[in-house]
């Protein structure tokens, strides 16, 4: 007898989700880039804001600051990121890409765009609407 149907359960749903869903996304950005998860998402959080610092990319993308520091001295060896103190706050960095973490940021994007399709080929146009909005309501993204 079974009490409780993991595979019915959510947030179980929701990770096995995410992990099938971006590992081919995971292969060309590592084999490319040599990047990581928390990597990837930073670059992507400066190709499309510009000049962020780690707080406002910890908020952002919901990822602890240790994380962030992590992934901005890796992108930064790699000189995809520049790091600027603030003037009047010295804890805090301007983190900004540099011409080959633009082109890094491009280049994953357009991929990220195919990818995207491709994932959302299997569902109708309505289908994918109705499961951006509900991803978004369960994450609190929506507005």
């Amino acid at each position: 007898m079974v009490d409780f149907d993991l595979e019915q359960f959510l947030p179980y749903l929701l990770n096995q989700a995410a992990e099938a869903s971006s590992l081919e996304f995971q292969h060309i950005y590592k084999d490319r880039y040599g990047m990581l998860r928390n990597e990837w998402r930073v670059l992507f959080h400066l190709g499309i804001y510009g000049s962020l610092t780690a707080k406002e990319i910890s908020l952002r993308a919901k990822i602890h600051k240790t994380k962030i520091s992590r992934a901005v001295a890796k992108l930064a060896e790699r000189r995809f990121v520049t790091r600027d103190r603030d003037q009047n706050d010295r804890r805090a960095e301007h983190l900004a890409l540099t011409p080959a973490g633009e082109m890094a940021y491009r280049d994953l994007r357009s991929v990220a765009k195919v990818y995207d399709d491709k994932l959302t080929s299997q569902f109708s146009a309505d289908e994918t609407v109705i499961l951006r909005r509900l991803l978004k309501k369960i994450s609190g993204m929506e507005v």
